[in-house]
């Protein structure tokens, strides 16, 4: 399993499924579930697929496969009804806001550009989304931007890192129960485990950052399809 977005291995050689047998039957079956969701939305309409496919991929810089399945998890937890018990007073329910801001970053998109949102380049992608963090508390389109982008990074954070290829990226260990952990002091390992590659020394990571900060930018400078199915 490659790491999301074909990124380098921050952990090379490690995939925690080699560690599914150790897992619990039920933990084991919900796991893996995550590797193949469900094909076919079952919350979101046909009209609103691509606009939450290309935001989703934008949010979390999927610019290239593998990609983590985020809009099916998001779509399942959507029509399924389960929520984190709580909303913001001024936003309404989930299910409705992520309707409705949907339909906003569509009007958004034709008064820019005349194109619907997925159709945008990237960069323009991007530039609406940046526009909406710099509003902060305002108002945007009548939801407070910042209680939308939670909304929106809250699901999408949770779909990206609840699968087994970004546990690999950032070396977790996966569920421990029933097996447990033995070897808790500082930098040590499990005999599971592999070290992180160039962890000690700041200037690869200063390459592999300015690196992945080119390759996104020259995602937003692309003139071809702006988004790409998860």
């Amino acid at each position: 399993m490659g790491d999301p977005g074909g990124t380098e291995p921050r952990f090379p050689g490690y995939d925690v499924l080699a560690q599914a047998r150790q897992w619990d039957d039920v933990t084991r079956g919900v796991v893996l579930a995550r590797l193949a969701p469900h094909a076919g939305a079952s919350f979101f309409a046909a009209a609103e697929e691509a606009t939450a496919r290309a935001l989703m991929d934008r949010l979390l810089a999927q610019d290239a496969e593998p990609r983590v399945p985020v809009f099916e998890m998001v779509d399942q937890r959507l029509a399924s009804g389960v929520g984190d018990g709580y909303r913001f007073e001024d936003m309404p329910e989930d299910g409705e806001a992520w309707r409705a801001s949907l339909a906003r970053l569509e009007e958004e998109a034709e008064e820019r550009r005349g194109l619907p949102f997925h159709a945008l380049q990237v960069r323009d992608q991007m530039a609406v989304i940046d526009d909406l963090q710099r509003l902060g508390k305002q108002r945007w389109r009548g939801l407070r931007a910042d209680h939308l982008l939670e909304l929106w990074l809250r699901y999408c954070c949770e779909a990206f890192y609840s699968h087994p290829a970004a546990w690999n990226e950032i070396g977790f260990g996966g569920p421990a129960y029933p097996r447990g952990y033995v070897s808790l002091g500082f930098d040590h390992r499990e005999r599971w485990e592999v070290a992180e590659h160039d962890a000690l020394d700041p200037v690869p990571w200063g390459e592999r950052a300015e690196a992945a900060r080119r390759r996104h930018e020259a995602a937003g400078a692309g003139d071809g399809d702006a988004g790409g199915a998860a």
